[in-house]
């Protein structure tokens, strides 16, 4: 594995970590394991949160695996387990549903509506606190996102405890907003795992589409709360987020029933927002090559063909990780997220 050069990421099969020494752990910031098991041993200084999407290739749980340079602390934080060093804060969250929602209390908001506020506002009162003000990425994972349920569609009741949250805390729901995505996951609790940085990271918007926090109300009465892609020009050289990009353009969804089309598609926002970083910010040189990438597909059995376009578009031997999830829009049959600029460890 190469070695850490500022911030790191890996893709590594759960044996891997359990095979690690003791001292290795010493540079790791958080770790999401995409499974049911966590690393039979690991310290627990480290924060690991468990997200039930499995990978598609059959390789068993893989971790994503950050990792940075210099000392690091952890903590905790109400439910938040946290790592952080002088630059960076790694934190996660998983908050169970159940005797939350406000059915027979007098209170109408769903359950998934305060986790996900609460999940949020203690994410910013850590940050905050901790003086890493500037939320740069953060993954959202909970059942049955396209479910009806409490009266409307569980991913707008996500969207509106997160929406609550960021006005509560005092934050913007427009402009210098995080990369993001939500996800339907299997099973399991509300998870959310972030990263946040001592300077605030410059939002990124595509071209082809509206800005997420402008989509009209067919999709939701609160608008979705985060940018296209985010920017770190703090770090050397810049680290570039893009949130999870599906197949729309403007604010509709293209190619309906065609998962060969969707992820084209897709790939096609990637290369939209990559371009518009290039212009904002021309030190940030990605290309679709630069990147590493987790691609979400609504129907296992899609897998195949996702995975043979995502290659024509993009170099065979980039990191990529395919995981079995269902995505904000009943229609949309697959969701691409990718990173660049910092570091990758391959096994």
């Amino acid at each position: 594995m190469s070695l850490v050069r500022g911030l790191s990421l890996g893709y590594l099969p759960l044996a891997m970590l359990e095979r690690q020494p003791e001292h290795w752990w010493d540079e790791v910031l958080g770790v999401a394991v995409f499974g049911e098991r966590r690393p039979a041993s690991w310290p627990r200084s480290v924060p690991v949160v468990n997200v039930v999407t499995p990978e598609l290739a059959g390789r068993g749980e893989i971790c994503e695996v950050w990792r940075a340079k210099g000392r690091l602390v952890d903590g905790t934080h109400g439910p938040i387990r946290y790592r952080r060093n002088d630059s960076m804060i790694f934190g996660c969250v998983e908050i169970g549903e159940d005797g939350r929602s406000g059915a027979g209390d007098g209170d109408a908001t769903s359950g998934l509506h305060k986790v996900t506020d609460a999940a949020y506002r203690h994410l910013f009162a850590l940050i905050d606190e901790m003086g890493y003000p500037g939320l740069f990425r953060a993954w959202n994972y909970f059942p049955e996102i396209n479910a009806e349920a409490d009266g409307s569609e569980r991913y707008w009741q996500f969207n509106a405890g997160r929406q609550d949250a960021f006005t509560g805390s005092g934050r913007s729901t427009k402009g210098n907003v995080p990369a993001a995505c939500a996800l339907g996951s299997v099973a399991g609790p509300f998870v959310l795992y972030f990263l946040a940085l001592r300077e605030a990271p410059l939002a990124i918007e595509n071209p082809r589409q509206i800005c997420a926090y402008h989509y009209p109300q067919r999709y939701g009465p609160r608008s979705p709360t985060f940018a296209r892609a985010n920017l770190a020009l703090s770090h050397e050289p810049p680290v570039l987020f893009v949130s999870g990009t599906a197949s729309i353009v403007g604010h509709q969804t293209l190619h309906p029933g065609d998962v060969v089309a969707q992820t084209a598609e897709s790939l096609r926002n990637i290369e939209a927002v990559l371009s518009e970083a290039r212009r904002v910010a021309p030190q940030a040189g990605l290309q679709l090559e630069d990147l590493a990438y987790k691609i979400y597909v609504r129907n296992p059995a899609d897998f195949d063909a996702v995975r043979a376009t995502f290659r024509q578009h993009v170099a065979s031997d980039v990191p990529a990780l395919f995981l079995q999830a269902d995505v904000c829009r009943a229609d949309l049959l697959v969701e691409i997220e990718a990173s660049g600029g910092h570091a990758l460890e391959m096994e």
